[in-house]
């Protein structure tokens, strides 16, 4: 049985990777992806999802998310990280098409997990407005629901707060009243992979992903003398496509929602939260670049 999936998302390099992944994961219904700002600008994540998709040769939809957080508080983006397109200034080199859902994402959200004969998971790796804004309306119809965010010992944004956390941190507090599986770049960071992993991806699949990386790879050999890109995302996928690859263990958390310096903070608090604290790596490395070589 096929595990009915929609990924929200903020495209993004590792979230490429992670689209991939979902697109060539057999177990996996595609039912649709929903786009977020994050990363780079709305107009772009949603145009690079839709691309992606082309390349990967899916009909899944794309529906168009929220453009800033709740509260229309805006915080800088990733842009210097992922490339002022968000894909390493390579965007334009995927296959046009610019085919949208007429729906905006929470409705097409709504719509897909209403219709659905069987509960509906949900991997969230880009900023979680659109989730927020799904459970004020759906909690308790959301089947599992996959977080990349966070980081417990300290953020890759700011020194408490993860990017995707911190660009929304009040979306963030709600969607951990809701029991999520929160994959933090605690373990994100032990998973990331070479250059030589990178190099050996093969087939048009492989050596497009990995084509897409050079912004991304020289932003972490500038920052961390690190010849490799940490594909965050993708460990959250491969956990929503493969439950019990990541292993898990219940935390009491909650967000820091405070205009402090530590405004995205993960902190001790009342809501249980599933936590990805350990991984077979080398497995995990080994699944990914199965899924994500060849035509």
């Amino acid at each position: 049985m096929t595990i009915p999936l929609i990924i929200d998302t903020d495209p993004g390099v590792d979230d490429a990777f992670a689209l991939a992944l979902a697109a060539r994961s057999p177990e996996v219904d595609l039912l649709g992806v929903t786009t977020v700002f994050g990363n780079v600008s709305i107009d772009h994540t949603t145009r690079n999802a839709r691309r992606l998709l082309a390349l990967l040769g899916s009909d899944s939809p794309v529906a168009r998310g929220a453009d800033r957080a709740l509260g229309d508080v805006s915080r800088p983006d990733a842009r210097h990280v992922h490339g002022d397109d968000g894909l390493s200034g390579k965007a334009f080199t995927l296959p046009e098409d610019d085919r949208i859902d007429a729906r905006d994402a929470v409705e097409f959200l709504r719509d897909t997990i209403d219709s659905s004969p069987t509960p509906v998971t949900i991997a969230a790796i880009g900023p979680l407005t659109n989730i927020a804004r799904l459970l004020d309306t759906h909690a308790g119809r959301v089947g599992r629901l996959v977080v990349m965010g966070g980081g417990l010992t300290g953020g890759n944004v700011t020194p408490h707060a993860e990017f995707n956390i911190w660009s929304d941190a009040e979306a963030a507090h709600r969607v951990f009243a809701e029991r999520p599986v929160l994959v933090p770049i605690d373990l994100t960071r032990r998973c990331a992979v070479d250059g030589a992993w990178l190099e050996s991806l093969t087939g048009r699949i492989g050596t497009t992903l990995a084509g897409l990386t050079t912004r991304y790879r020289e932003f972490y050999l500038e920052a961390n003398g690190i010849d490799g890109i940490l594909v965050h995302d993708a460990v959250a996928v491969a956990e929503a496509i493969n439950p019990g690859i990541l292993t898990t263990r219940p935390h009491l958390l909650a967000v820091d929602t405070a205009n402090g310096d530590t405004h995205g903070a993960i902190v001790p608090g009342t809501h249980p939260v599933d936590v990805a604290e350990d991984t077979d790596v080398e497995a995990l490395r080994a699944f990914l670049h199965e899924r994500l070589s060849g035509s």
